[in-house]
């Protein structure tokens, strides 16, 4: 009964601070996973030039970084540093690695959805290709795996485009960037919206028209983020979208 006398009135339970990283902490933080990332990749580079004995130039490095097996290693070596960076933001603010970023199995209903919304998207801007007289494919990158192809590093294209970045992107965009932002201010739209412009930005070396057909693609991705609250749903649509599309490109070449 000590609760109802005056004297002695109840304690106020303060409640435990969020553990979430809010818009300010969340963008500079996605800055520093970005920078991890370039480092990861910029680093397989440098050790390349190194192991060739080649002079440590700018020269050298971009010398060495058309070359299919060295954009494949480079690109492979950014998850590592994005993941590690991710996972320190997110163990300063004592939360699950798991829980944070939804690295919940989507069910197969949602999967489902998800690739069929995908396939529609993908079809229209074919469709628009072609009436616009349009490459499908940006003309860069259809040099770059014929070329991978003929030098015998087809498979670790293949990897590079189909597994690592997505998974490096994914979990920076759809899943460090979508967790923060959505529970400030922005809410999921907006979330939703930003996470899929900062995505759109990662692909600067395409052209505008490229760049807006990478921006729809990331608005599906982060409505099905939000959708099944899984990020492994996304991972599994960008990395078949990307595998389709090397596939698809090396096949065409041949």
């Amino acid at each position: 009964m000590d609760s109802l006398n005056p004297d002695l009135p109840p304690l106020t339970v303060t409640p435990a601070p969020p553990r979430v990283w809010m818009f300010w902490g969340t963008a500079l933080w996605g800055v520093v996973i970005f920078a991890a990332m370039f480092v990861g990749q910029i680093g397989a580079i440098v050790y390349l030039v190194w192991h060739h004995g080649a002079p440590m130039s700018l020269a050298s490095m971009q010398d060495v970084g058309r070359e299919p097996a060295a954009l494949a290693l480079s690109v492979t070596m950014g998850l590592p540093a994005t993941l590690a960076a991710v996972w320190l933001a997110i163990r300063i603010k004592k939360a699950s690695f798991v829980d944070y970023i939804a690295l919940h199995w989507p069910s197969w209903k949602q999967l489902l959805f998800g690739a069929v919304g995908l396939i529609l998207l993908v079809v229209a801007w074919e469709t628009m290709s072609r009436a616009l007289g349009r490459e499908a494919t940006p003309g860069f990158m259809t040099d770059l795996l014929k070329s991978g192809r003929d030098k015998g590093a087809a498979l670790m294209l293949l990897f590079a485009f189909s597994v690592a970045a997505p998974m490096s992107e994914e979990v920076l965009a759809r899943g460090f960037l979508f967790r923060g932002w959505s529970a400030s201010f922005l809410r999921v739209p907006g979330a939703i919206f930003l996470s899929s412009l900062v995505w759109t930005v990662v692909h600067l070396q395409y052209d505008f028209y490229f760049l807006a057909e990478v921006f729809t693609i990331g608005l599906w991705f982060g409505y099905m983020r939000y959708r099944a609250n899984s990020l492994w749903l996304t991972i599994i649509l960008h990395a078949l979208n990307n595998m389709t599309a090397v596939v698809l490109t090396m096949w065409l070449g041949s």
